[in-house]
């Protein structure tokens, strides 16, 4: 113990201490030098990384929507009724005193109220097709109609003046027109399929038509 303290004990000459000064100085410590290492490592495999992790991700999602998308035929009825359902608020909107909460109920109930995820996945079929940019257009038209008309609604049931009837009719008219253009977008067999299954839905039933019952129950699970 007394020669390990005699050797931490002796002097060293001045040339000795600058130069044991000048190299501890030069010298970052070990830890620092370990942190600039990894975050230099971390930042290039990020640089590397992210443009496959990226496009990987990209696939993923369209695989996902893909599988996730039921046939195109199980979207189609269900937007020809919203958009009969917007015709009959037409009507609504054509008498003396429209009811203005009644008709923002309307938008949020029935066919209507799904709207939006079944025209999103009839614009994706139309993409699929070579539609892409009409159908994104039409959709972001109709979405954008059906948004100004229910706050129209909600301003005119607070006595605002300037939400005027005529207002609401150019809006939904815009929405019905998006919903044409989108439809059109469809193969006439799978629209033709959706009108006739709508229209036998919208008539009366009759119990011994067989044929009928069976495309009422087909349209209702669809519903």
């Amino acid at each position: 113990m007394a020669s390990l303290n005699a050797t931490a004990s002796l002097p060293l000459s001045n040339h000795h201490r600058q130069r044991l000064t000048c190299a501890l100085s030069s010298s970052p410590p070990v830890w620092k030098q370990s942190r600039r290492v990894i975050s230099v490592s971390f930042f290039l495999s990020r640089l590397l990384l992210l443009p496959n992790d990226a496009m990987a991700s990209s696939l993923i999602d369209k695989y996902v929507k893909r599988k996730r998308l039921d046939p195109l035929e199980a979207y189609v009825p269900p937007v020809i009724l919203a958009q009969l359902q917007f015709q009959d608020l037409e009507k609504i909107l054509s008498v003396d005193k429209p009811e203005f909460e009644a008709c923002r109920s309307v938008l949020r109930s029935g066919p209507a109220s799904s709207l939006r995820v079944n025209i999103r996945a009839v614009a994706q079929y139309a993409s699929d097709a070579g539609y892409s940019q009409t159908a994104s257009n039409d959709v972001d038209r109709c979405l954008r109609a059906l948004e100004e008309m229910d706050s129209l609604f909600l301003r005119a049931s607070r006595k605002d003046p300037n939400a005027t009837v005529e207002l609401m009719k150019s809006q939904l008219g815009t929405a019905l027109t998006a919903l044409d253009s989108l439809l059109q977008t469809v193969p006439s067999e799978v629209l033709d399929k959706g009108k006739a299954m709508v229209e036998v839905y919208r008539s009366p039933f009759e119990e011994d038509n067989v044929q009928d019952s069976a495309e009422i129950q087909q349209l209702q699970s669809i519903l």
